[in-house]
């Protein structure tokens, strides 16, 4: 898994669609954007032997949101030890984001402040303890970093919205398109689902990925599974709660 935005979209550009509550149910919804969030995965090779763990987080504040993903996975010989944290207001609209990436023995660091006033987003770099400068890009003026989309869509689809396609900020920029390919049934770790399957597309300058990912038709539609077509075989993030 050496393409850092192939890696990236496999954990993060699972797109959900929140359900619809009838004025006679009364129960509490929970998850993300109801409440705080936090999910764990685990992530299989090819066979379903687990690789290690992945960790998705949504915190709430006056101000907005902030956002998490930590993977912490790999083979014999080889790591992969990933952070990714992003920030939003209340309307979603990316303020920050930064990656922390450390596999094998090649580290990356890159902190993102984006400037809706100047539509600028500023990257910070480090490689390996290289520094390795600053750059700007410009983008739209709400844009939303590749952590933050998750988030926004699955508001939007909650809301009977498909996102149309779009740019998202991963340091550089990539574009992002969404297609609703059905209900699927699923068994994730001993457990039976009934799944809504959206595939997605992300493209940037150098890489271009499709892979499919399965929401839980609960009321926050949880995402259940991802799965990434490598040539090896396909490997997939499983819920576990």
């Amino acid at each position: 898994m050496k393409n850092p935005i192939l890696r990236f979209a496999a954990m993060v550009c699972a797109v959900s669609c929140l359900g619809q509550t009838g004025p006679a149910q009364k129960s509490a919804l929970t998850g993300f954007p109801f409440t705080n969030e936090s999910l764990t995965y685990t992530v299989d090779w090819p066979s379903g032997l687990s690789l290690g763990e992945g960790h998705m987080s949504a915190v709430s504040s006056p101000s907005g949101w902030k956002f998490e993903l930590t993977v912490d996975a790999g083979i014999p010989g080889f790591s992969v030890k990933d952070t990714y944290r992003g920030t939003a207001g209340t309307d979603l609209c990316s303020g920050t984001f930064s990656k922390d990436m450390s596999h094998g023995s090649r580290k990356t660091h890159e902190n993102v402040t984006i400037d809706r006033a100047t539509a600028t987003a500023t990257r910070h770099s480090n490689y390996g303890g290289d520094t390795g400068g600053t750059s700007k890009v410009t983008v739209p003026d709400c844009v939303h970093d590749a952590l933050t989309y998750l988030y926004y869509a699955r508001r939007e689809l909650g809301q009977g919205r498909v996102p149309p396609p779009q740019q998202i900020v991963f340091g550089n920029t990539y574009s992002i398109s969404l297609e609703y390919a059905g209900a699927e049934t699923l068994t994730v770790n001993d457990k039976r689902y009934t799944t809504d399957k959206v595939t997605c597309r992300v493209k940037g300058p150098a890489s271009e990925v499709q892979f499919e990912a399965y929401f839980d038709r609960d009321p926050a539609r949880t995402p259940v599974a991802i799965r990434v077509p490598l040539p090896v075989g396909k490997f997939s993030l499983e819920l576990v709660r």
